[in-house]
């Protein structure tokens, strides 16, 4: 048997699985996330109370801004787009950064751009210690979700292409097929025509052989 179909999962399953890992990673004040994600880099960690508060501030504005994204009209998030490009121009901090590649890498407007979405999460997991632990869980939860789509997409991509050429293929050597049979036809044809005009000039001899035998009456001009 072969192995089971990859169902690719709808941007509204994937933004609705991140929604709830989200709230529960501020319920859970990201503790055991950020340590899992940094632990070569134990940083001193605040006070449980203070850490869940901030934690939940930070995710609640990272879901509150993609939520006015998805939700706003086409101007609207063109102007969520162009602030946090212009903000990470102008003062390219981790935070921002993750802002920008949060608004990239969300599906169901027009400047989405995962690969570039995927680029930025990359340049920040590459540095965790610069984000806070809610960020970092964020980021790495974002960015395996891009890794996923990305491969699935360049899978369909490559299986596509392969399909286009084999059928390439397939009309090629269908052509090639038609063309030896054109000519074969052609060369037929030709060599018809040759062998009837030999037996036309064969049969012009014999009659002209027979009208000059003897006790043929000659033909009188």
């Amino acid at each position: 048997m072969g192995k089971p179909k990859r169902m690719r999962t709808p941007p509204e399953c994937r933004c609705a699985r991140l929604g709830a890992a989200l709230i529960l990673l501020a319920l859970g004040g990201c503790g055991s996330v950020g340590g899992f994600l940094s632990r070569d880099r134990a940083a001193p960690a605040p006070q449980p109370a203070q850490s869940a508060s901030a934690s939940s501030l930070v995710l609640s504005d990272y879901l509150l801004l993609l939520q006015r994204l998805v939700q706003g009209t086409a101007s609207e998030q063109a102007e969520i787009v162009a602030r946090a490009q212009n903000e990470y121009d102008t003062a390219p901090t981790p935070s921002r950064e993750l802002r920008l590649a949060l608004i990239l890498s969300t599906p169901g407007h027009p400047a989405t751009d995962q690969p570039r979405a995927q680029r930025l999460l990359r340049e920040l997991m590459a540095h965790p210690e610069t984000l806070l632990p809610a960020e970092r869980a964020l980021a790495f939860l974002q960015l395996s979700q891009i890794d996923d789509h990305l491969t699935l997409v360049a899978e369909n991509r490559r299986l596509q292409t392969d399909a286009v050429r084999e059928d390439q293929a397939r009309i090629a050597s269908a052509n090639r097929r038609l063309q030896t049979e054109l000519d074969e036809n052609a060369r037929l044809r030709k060599e018809l025509d040759e062998a009837r005009a030999k037996l036309d000039a064969i049969a012009n001899i014999e009659r002209s052989l027979n009208e000059r035998k003897p006790g043929n009456p000659t033909p009188h001009p």
